[in-house]
């Protein structure tokens, strides 16, 4: 990769000392620096990192009324010999284009996104939370920028990249219920893209759940709302009478990074893993014939959530402890300790800032 030099703007003074490591909430305390970079005239132009801070825009900015906002969700990490990690950067930048592709907006090149993720991390190291499990979050994002109201794709947008450190992002196994009536996407939508809007429109579904005391919606998709494509923001992973199954990406379902990842370590371990069709009856049926082992969340923020309970309609599935269950614990491990050096990197995953 070839370094360029990015022009940078350090704090006068830090804020990493008022910073309680042992009490991170997940999203609400960011580090001292950020990247930015304008496109316009056709090129990206002025990287730069500069202090964390506001932005000023436009009432009339095309992201405001059009929706042009797509993101990234990635983490940092230290090895045990105090080195910051990266895991995968360069799927994020492929995504993150992929992403703005669907969207009509500008790509980011790959090389240049990866490079700007290591200079941030690399001024703001240390950030990193020290303890198993907590990690550097980084959330690079783009917005239309054009000052114009009229639908078309904006000429013109701005690439960021804050970090905030973070504790576990779900301490303890989540309860869902089966989402008959809203619907997250639909294959030729926006639901492979991590688009802002997909997010907006499932806040509704999440809500109403969460007013009936669960957690998290699992999405259905298919002409009939019968077949599962993710559970909120994650992908999702069944393990029926042995085999590991998650749902196919057909167009309508994030291809997930941490998705990815355990699909190749399952095989890796010699452990069967479909990526297919699965309805809601099917999962209904194992439960009922005692075959469910287990179901849990897949994604950059928790890296594995694990499911206790899943309502369907009057049906309630009750899976078994996590101190029972085999992928799920086991996945969540290799993919911590090879965050930290603990677990070999088989397969060159890590970049080291």
């Amino acid at each position: 990769m070839t370094t360029t030099q990015i022009r940078t703007e350090r704090v006068q003074q830090s804020r990493l000392d008022s910073v309680d490591f042992s009490n991170l909430p997940f999203g609400k305390i960011f580090s001292d620096h950020m990247f930015v970079s304008d496109y316009r005239d056709g090129e990206w132009t002025d990287e730069r990192i500069i202090p964390f801070g506001h932005f000023t825009m436009h009432p009339a900015s095309m992201v405001l009324h059009y929706g042009q906002a797509i993101f990234e969700g990635m983490k940092a990490s230290k090895h045990q010999d105090g080195t910051p990690l990266l895991l995968r950067p360069e799927e994020h930048a492929k995504r993150l284009n992929a992403s703005a592709r669907r969207m009509m907006m500008a790509e980011y090149p790959e090389d240049r996104f990866v490079e700007a993720i290591s200079q941030l991390v690399a001024l703001d190291k240390d950030w990193i939370p020290p303890a198993e499990g907590s990690a550097l979050y980084l959330r690079p994002y783009m917005y239309a920028t054009d000052e114009f109201i009229g639908v078309r794709p904006s000429e013109t947008y701005r690439f960021c990249i804050f970090t905030a450190p973070v504790g576990p992002y779900y301490a303890k196994p989540v309860r869902l219920v089966v989402e008959e009536h809203y619907v997250r996407a639909v294959p030729g939508g926006t639901g492979e893209a991590k688009a802002a809007g997909n997010y907006g429109g499932s806040l509704r579904a999440v809500h109403e759940a969460n007013q009936r005391g669960f957690d998290q919606v699992l999405w259905m998709g298919g002409p009939d709302k019968k077949q599962i494509q993710e559970v909120g923001t994650m992908n999702v992973f069944f393990v029926i009478d042995g085999e590991v199954i998650t749902p196919a990406t057909d167009g309508a379902i994030l291809r997930g990074i941490t998705r990815k990842m355990f699909i190749q370590i399952l095989k890796d371990k010699g452990i069967p893993v479909s990526e297919r069709v699965i309805t809601i009856d099917e999962v209904a049926a194992a439960s009922k014939a005692g075959k469910l082992e287990e179901a849990f969340g897949a994604g950059t923020a928790a890296v594995v959530s694990h499911i206790s309970e899943l309502q369907y309609g009057e049906h309630l599935m009750q899976l078994p402890p996590v101190a029972q269950r085999k992928i799920g614990p086991m996945l969540k491990q290799y993919i911590d300790g090879l965050r930290v050096g603990k677990v070999e990197d088989t397969h060159g995953w890590l970049v080291r800032v």
